[in-house]
């Protein structure tokens, strides 16, 4: 390929190129060095890597216009050049108008001298060889530099449509608001239905759901299976519609789980993680949630996962506050979370039972600023525990609400009371 400067493109054959662009990205190496004979020593080295072209400029003042031309994701560059300084060009090469000012920046050169490396390293080079290298030494640094900027530019290209898409959503204020009136409906249709509570022998189970003024991203679910009761809560990050879309996911995954009859607490969980963690990053999102599993069977109680305090309530309206602290770590924050993982058991008595809650009650705030907090919470169901869970139910929401006021609600509230019979 010739730019019409001195610059010479050393590809590979036409057919290896496309056979590789079907499976893998490609990297382009501008070699910038006076000395054909270099070139020639470089080009053989990289020649069998098919997924590398090489670029070669052996003038350095056409170094932008065939940066400009051939987009490098990596440049290797020489020190000593009679055209122009390596240092001076290593500066040029970095300027703030440069189109390779966030290139990768490889300096190749004979001279091993620490202040040279050094004043190198403080005009902008990434990475210093001296020539000629090792060649798999050679190929990995251009591999790692080249992929890393390869992720920088997909992450800015993404920052920018980001940017585009905020302006776009800011001029059509009508049409989200009714999608976010569209996903309140969606949390709602996949709650579950009175009558499926109903239908679980030996417990009395009922659970409440209100979403904020914005959609937030509560999700609570309760699943039976095989004398199997399963119950999740969670609450994702944030608000709005990526939020509510997340909280659909994690539904979905729960329900797949539950039906696939996983009952390893760690299993279910690192699936459930691994799952809605691919889906983030497909989103370029930084969403994640709280989310606890607690299964019920025969009088025992297993709780896994990390959220709120899960409130154990014995027969008499005594509170047991269970930190979940260290039962595992928001899901979708990383694609491994299986060493942090655990899981508690306990057993429930008749008329003992379990409260589960998101941070709407705890964190509701009142006109003066005052937060309604745990202690008020654990008082009231105290109080209303000899009623029934939809009695102990009423009494929380009417309480949160007179505290509310007519404080705007900021969060979604949600509550799940399940009382063994």
């Amino acid at each position: 390929m010739d730019f019409g400067l001195e610059v010479n493109c050393l590809n590979p054959t036409p057919d290896k190129v496309f056979n590789l662009i079907v499976v893998e990205e490609l990297l382009t190496v501008l070699l910038i060095d006076d000395q054909s004979i270099i070139s020639e020593a470089v080009r053989r080295m990289l020649e069998p890597e098919g997924d590398i072209i090489l670029h070669y400029c052996q003038n350095p003042l056409n170094s932008l216009q065939a940066a400009r031309q051939c987009k490098p994701t990596v440049i290797l560059q020489d020190l000593v050049m009679p055209e122009m300084d390596g240092l001076l060009l290593v500066r040029f090469l970095r300027s703030q108008d440069a189109p390779t000012r966030d290139t990768p920046l490889i300096v190749l050169s004979s001279q091993e001298e620490p202040v040279t490396k050094t004043r190198a390293f403080e005009l902008g080079a990434n990475d210093y060889l001296v020539k000629l290298p090792d060649r798999l030494e050679l190929i990995a640094r251009i591999r790692y530099h080249s992929r890393a900027y390869l992720n920088l530019r997909k992450r800015q290209e993404a920052e920018v449509q980001l940017k585009v898409l905020n302006e776009k959503l800011k001029a059509e204020n009508l049409r989200l608001a009714a999608e976010l009136n569209l996903a309140r409906q969606l949390q709602q249709m996949v709650l579950p239905k009175p009558e499926e509570l109903e239908n679980i022998e030996g417990l009395d189970i009922v659970g409440f759901m209100e979403p904020a003024d914005e959609v937030g991203g509560d999700y609570y679910d309760v699943l039976h299976t095989d004398g199997v009761v399963t119950i999740g809560i969670g609450d994702v990050t944030g608000h709005g519609l990526e939020s509510g879309i997340l909280m659909l996911m994690t539904q979905t995954a729960v329900r797949t789980l539950q039906e696939a009859n996983e009952g390893d607490p760690v299993k279910f969980l690192d699936t459930l993680n691994r799952t809605i963690y691919l889906n983030v990053q497909r989103m370029n999102s930084e969403k994640n949630l709280t989310l606890a599993i607690l299964n019920y069977s025969e009088g025992k109680v297993s709780i896994s996962g990390q959220h709120e305090e899960i409130l154990l309530v014995r027969s008499r309206g005594q509170i047991e506050r269970i930190d979940t602290i260290d039962l595992g770590l928001p899901i979708g924050m990383d694609d491994d979370i299986t060493d942090f993982i655990d899981y508690t058991i306990f057993e429930l008595n008749s008329g003992d039972g379990v409260v589960l809650y998101t941070d709407g009650i705890p964190e509701a705030f009142n006109i003066e600023k005052k937060r309604y907090g745990m202690d008020r919470l654990c008082q009231v169901i105290s109080q209303n525990w000899q009623g029934t869970a939809n009695e102990i139910k009423d009494a929380v929401i009417d309480n949160v609400r007179e505290f509310i006021g007519e404080q705007k609600v900021f969060d979604d509230i949600t509550l799940v009371i399940l009382k063994q019979q």
